[in-house]
């Protein structure tokens, strides 16, 4: 598969993955000055990248950092990105912070991970009824916490 980049900005860093055994490739911030996000706040941070998928076959997802998750309560305000095949636009990524602290956001900071999957496109079916499990409609801790 191959994932064609383009640079919007000639400041953009083309994404890349920090070790041969990665899932994603970094996202870096394409900005023109420090961005601070307050505890609570969002923010929508470029990358200054576009990309095209080679096909409806794949998707590409933009996750968190762990690290940034974790040690500065930086996170995605929307979980996770979903970047359609058919997408051309800047890849930006909406930042959160949930920390008590604040944030700042420098340029070439990487903020977030690019990962390609496969798509599955089902065929609908619409049924009366579903089978039976042993679990049937039992969610949200309904198999205990431990």
């Amino acid at each position: 598969m191959i994932l064609k980049i383009k640079k919007l900005n000639e400041n953009a860093v083309i994404p890349a993955m920090a070790t041969p055994g990665s899932a994603g490739m970094d996202l870096r911030a394409c900005i023109e000055s420090d961005v601070i996000i307050n505890p609570g706040e969002r923010a929508l941070i470029p990358t200054g990248l576009a990309i095209a998928l080679e096909s409806n076959a794949y998707v590409a997802y933009i996750y968190a950092r762990s690290g940034l998750a974790v040690k500065s309560g930086i996170t995605l305000a929307n979980c996770v990105g979903v970047i359609d095949s058919d997408y051309r636009g800047e890849l930006k990524v909406g930042l959160v912070n949930i920390s008590d602290k604040p944030f700042t956001v420098s340029n070439g900071e990487r903020i977030a991970q690019l990962v390609i999957s496969p798509v599955i496109v089902p065929e609908i079916a619409l049924v009366s009824e579903l089978d039976e499990t042993e679990r049937a409609q039992g969610g949200f801790g309904s198999t205990g916490i431990k």
